[in-house]
């Protein structure tokens, strides 16, 4: 009997051994697995900031540089050129005839957009009297209107399609003398247009095709000219005298 209790007492006590090394068995299980996780490394967005994405930060796209100071800031906003405030008759020209042929039929009307074109329009000095240079003046622009620019019915066609025009000069500017200018302050440049047309195709998408032209334009860059009121423009700052229906070559 007493041999049957010692070893009844031997067997509860291998047991709880055994139980106890079960247990630490399961409890270096769990503490490996954790020490085996990985450590988890900050997000961009973990604090609750995004991270900063030029491509979708939402930050509205500046747009092309226009390469220094302008007229109208919101000219381009309108689809129209910047007029520069420049003394450079190279950089000028380059600008007005890009202008001449640069629009968008759904930010603008036609005559808004020449209209426009008018502010960029200083009297011919060649002339002496007031009165024949604002007649000279109003002539060159109604040869711009009825010469040179899209005529109504082409824009009428445009606008139906949503369309809009970019025009760039694509060569180097040819200089052709000025008659009679004895200031030597003006110059007719001229040169190939490149015009990217773009418009609706009626199905959601858009079309788009090239024309080139070759075009004239005559430039005042002294101290007669004078600048479009209520801007940073300044007498000296080049300004357009006259359009050609023609291209002038020397």
């Amino acid at each position: 009997m007493m041999m049957s209790q010692s070893s009844g007492r031997r067997g509860v006590a291998w047991a709880i051994i055994g139980g106890i090394v079960l247990l630490a068995g399961i409890v270096a299980i769990i503490v490996s697995a954790v020490l085996a996780r990985p450590t988890p490394t900050p997000s961009a967005t973990s604090n609750g900031t995004p991270s900063a994405d030029p491509t979708t930060s939402g930050e509205p796209n500046p747009g092309p540089d226009p390469g220094g100071a302008v007229v109208d800031p919101t000219a381009a906003d309108r689809g129209w050129t910047p007029e520069p405030i420049t003394a450079d008759a190279d950089t000028y020209i380059r600008a007005a005839l890009a202008a001449a042929s640069t629009f968008d039929t759904t930010k603008s009307t036609r005559e808004e957009w020449l209209d426009y074109l008018d502010t960029w329009f200083t009297p011919d000095t060649r002339f002496t009297a007031a009165a024949d240079q604002r007649a000279a003046m109003t002539d060159s622009q109604t040869e711009l209107r009825q010469g040179v620019v899209l005529p109504q019915d082409e824009w009428d066609s445009l606008a139906g399609e949503d369309g809009r025009v970019v025009a760039v000069v694509t060569s180097d500017v040819t200089d052709v003398p000025v008659t009679d200018d004895g200031s030597g302050d003006m110059s007719i440049g001229t040169a190939d247009v490149t015009l990217s047309f773009t418009r609706s195709d009626g199905s959601g998408g858009e079309t788009s095709y090239d024309d080139h032209v070759r075009v004239s334009v005559q430039v005042l860059c002294g101290s007669a000219s004078v600048p479009t009121p209520d801007t940073d423009q300044r007498s000296g700052d080049c300004k357009v005298v006259r359009y050609f229906s023609e291209p002038l070559e020397p």
